[in-house]
């Protein structure tokens, strides 16, 4: 899992080699530089460090961090942290990790650690901005200006708040209800882990575990009963949720009042089994 996130660690790492430590913001017309972080910046590189750092110790600091995040390690993140970084595993796309990278290195301590609580509420932010314009401007390059925008912010140690580019309510009400959430849309899974941990009580789930998108009400159902008024309701949200593989196989195509009491026997089951190895 942490081989995912190496792209970002080399890519914040050549932003600062190629960019000097001044403390202002400016920009730098190095082509070399320019092409190296292209596909981050969207062209235009500025400086993003108060402080001058090595190569090799930004690579230390950052590898440190990411390992810290794919290992879910509870010594560095208190557990709502955790969720969040879970959810943002998921993410439409992998902008987050170099906003997140930049996050850090601003705002870690001596010893590379980040307050949870203002890491989390960065965490909370970017995750509701990046999923909500996945859908009204999809495309990872559109997201490149609001998120460079929002990292010149942390520099200056300002708080984050996308306030240059604040959603129309409608229009975002209007593309929710008209967008089609097929399986093979990545914002379909991202959401539907979002809303997993919207339930207070939902566990950490290890960040390998395989979870597939079910439909409730399966597809092979209505082809067979028709029952549905609008066939097009099989693809939206509320008809899908997350589930560990083994589980989905063995119930994917049964009624949902049928799939509901095989759930709530495999969570028994489950239950039974972690006691007897207690």
């Amino acid at each position: 899992m942490f081989a995912r996130y190496l792209g970002a660690i080399f890519s914040i790492i050549s932003l600062f080699n190629f960019i000097s430590s001044s403390s202002s913001i400016r920009r730098v017309s190095n082509k070399r530089a320019l092409n190296s972080v292209k596909f981050l910046t969207g062209g235009i590189v500025y400086s993003l460090s108060h402080k001058a750092f090595s190569g090799v110790a930004i690579l230390q600091l950052l590898a440190q961090f990411w390992e810290d995040v794919s290992r879910q390690n509870s010594d560095k993140f208190d557990e709502k942290v955790l969720k969040k970084l879970y959810i943002l595993n998921y993410a439409p796309n992998g902008m987050w990790s170099y906003f997140t990278s930049v996050y850090f290195m601003h705002n870690k301590d001596d010893k590379g650690n980040l307050n949870n609580e203002y890491f989390y509420n960065f965490l909370k932010k970017i995750i509701a901005f990046i999923f909500a314009y996945a859908i009204t401007n999809p495309g990872v390059n559109a997201l490149r200006t609001p998120v460079y925008a929002e990292m010149i912010k942390i520099i200056n140690g300002k708080e984050i708040n996308f306030s240059d580019f604040k959603f129309d309510k409608s229009k975002l009400k209007n593309s929710l209800e008209n967008y089609v959430f097929s399986n093979n849309r990545t914002i379909t899974r991202s959401l539907l882990t979002w809303w997993m941990f919207e339930k207070e009580n939902q566990s950490l789930p290890f960040i390998d575990t395989k979870f597939e998108i079910e439909h409730i009400f399966a597809k092979n159902r209505q082809d067979k009963e028709g029952s549905l008024s609008d066939k097009k309701y099989l693809e939206v949200l509320g008809n899908k949720v997350l589930l560990e593989k083994r589980i989905n196989i063995r119930a994917s195509d049964y009624r949902f009042s049928d799939k509901k009491k095989y759930y709530i026997g495999e969570i028994k089951q489950k239950e039974k089994l972690v006691f007897r190895n207690c």
